[in-house]
C-alpha cells in the first residue's frame, strides 16, 4: 500500500502506473478481438443441412420423403444451423414426421420419431402392391426372391370376333399369349399354400402402378400368368408381340393373328 502511494506521489510512478494500465488494457482488447474473431469464423463455416423442398404432412414416412425428393441439401452458415439438424438422407430411414413441416424449414431430429415399417410406407403416388397366386412353374417360385425383376406374360383363350365385337358363328376359342409388363419388381415371395385340385401355389407380391395392378388382377382371374426372371443388370428385350399357333408354328406376322380375332388395325 505504501509502495502504491509513493508511486502515485511521484511523476515517474504515475507514468509507470499509466503505462502498466495501458499495457493491460491493450492485452484485454487483443484477447477480446481474438475471441470475437474466432466466434465469427466459427459461425461463418459452411455446413450442409436438409431443408424441406415442399410441405411435408404429419405422418409422412422417411422413405417416402427420400423417394419423392421432398427435401433439398442446402449449404448455410454454421451459426444458422438448428439444434439436431439433419445432413444425411439416411437419417430419415425408419422415421415418420411427427408434425407438419413447412417449405424451407430445416429437417431436425425433433421433427421425426421412429415409425413402424410396413409395405405401404415403401409406396408412393400411383405405386401399388399386388399379390398374385402362382404355381412353381408359372411363378418361378423355386428361384424367385425379393429384389428380383421379372417380365410378365399373360395368356388367354380367345374366341374370334366379328368387326362389331360379336362372336363369329362356329368360332372356337384359341390360345393367345403376350408380354404385358416388363421390369416389374418382386417385393416378396410367400410360402406355399394349397391350391385348387391339391396344386401348390405361392403368392408373389409385385410392385406396379395402379393401372398395371388392375391388368394383373384381370389376367390372374381370367387367364394365365407367367413370370420370366430378368438379368440383374443389362437386361434388354425385343418389342412385345402376340404369340399364337400361327406366329409360333407358321411364322405369321402378329397383325394377321389379330385380324383373325376380328380386331381392327
Amino acid at each position: 500500500m505504501e509502495l502504491a502511494q509513493r508511486l502515485v506521489s511521484t511523476r515517474k510512478g504515475t507514468i509507470l502506473i499509466s503505462a502498466v494500465a495501458a499495457v493491460l488494457a491493450g492485452v484485454m482488447i487483443l484477447v477480446y478481438v481474438e475471441r470475437y474473431r474466432n466466434t465469427v469464423n466459427a459461425g461463418g463455416t459452411p455446413v450442409t443441412v436438409l431443408v424441406a423442398g415442399q410441405a411435408i404432412a404429419k405422418g409422412t414416412v422417411g422413405s417416402v420423403i427420400a423417394a419423392k425428393g421432398l427435401y433439398t441439401a442446402t449449404t448455410i452458415r454454421q451459426s444458422q444451423l438448428l439444434e439436431g439438424a439433419l445432413s444425411d438422407p439416411s437419417s430419415l430411414r425408419g422415421k415418420v414426421a411427427t408434425h407438419d413441416i413447412y417449405t424451407g424449414a430445416q429437417l431436425t431430429a425433433s421433427d421425426f420419431a421412429a415409425g413402424e415399417t410396413n409395405a405401404a410406407s415403401a409406396l408412393t403416388d400411383r405405386e401399388r402392391l399386388i399379390s398374385i397366386p402362382l404355381d412353381s412353374a408359372h411363378g418361378l417360385t423355386g428361384e424367385l426372391q425379393a429384389g428380383d425383376s421379372v417380365d410378365v406374360y399373360a395368356g388367354f383363350n380367345v374366341i374370334p370376333l366379328a368387326p362389331d365385337g360379336t362372336p363369329l358363328a362356329g368360332g372356337q376359342a384359341r390360345p393367345v399369349l403376350r408380354l404385358v409388363m416388363s421390369g416389374i419388381a418382386v417385393v416378396k415371395v410367400g410360402s406355399k399354400g394349397g391350391g385348387l385340385g391339391g396344386s401348390s401355389t405361392t403368392n408373389v407380391d409385385l410392385k406396379v402402378d395402379d393401372k398395371q395392378a388392375a391388368e394383373l388382377a384381370f389376367a390372374s382371374d381370367n387367364g394365365k400368368i407367367w413370370l420370366a426372371l430378368r438379368p440383374s443388370t443389362g437386361a434388354s428385350a425385343a418389342p412385345p408381340s402376340i404369340v399364337t399357333i400361327e406366329t409360333l408354328l407358321l411364322g405369321v406376322a402378329p397383325v394377321t393373328a389379330l385380324h383373325s380375332f376380328g380386331v381392327r388395325r
